[in-house]
């Protein structure tokens, strides 16, 4: 299959889709990295993780149907990366993160138990 045009100047915009996932998955990472060992805020720290899961497996995607339509080498690069690498880091972390949950909830019922 033959491209029409390319679905932006890759010259220009390649490095925008993993760098701007980049940013957003490194302050996942930090604020998950405060809150998940004291328990804070599960339910939006993990919706945005799988969000997050969801925009790189998007990613992923689009970098594939964008070889598969013969987009320039920046084009489907561009998003193939991100998608790879946020798959990959956020994918392994992920059961890390539930865990640490599951620690901090452990240790808050053992300390009212204690109290109690």
């Amino acid at each position: 299959m033959t491209m029409d045009a390319p679905w932006f100047d890759a010259m220009r915009y390649a490095w925008v889709p993993g760098t701007v996932f980049g940013c957003v998955a490194g302050l996942f990472g930090a604020v998950a990295g405060v809150c998940a060992p004291r328990g804070k805020a599960r339910g939006p720290v993990l919706g945005f993780g799988a969000f997050l899961l969801a925009v790189a497996a998007a990613s992923l995607v689009a970098g594939l149907v964008g070889r598969a339509q013969g987009q320039p080498y920046g084009v489907w690069y561009g998003l193939l990366l991100p998608g790879v690498v946020g798959l990959l880091a956020l994918g392994m972390n992920f059961p890390v993160l539930i865990g640490a949950y599951r620690a901090a909830e452990r240790r808050r019922m053992q300390a009212h138990d204690i109290t109690t």
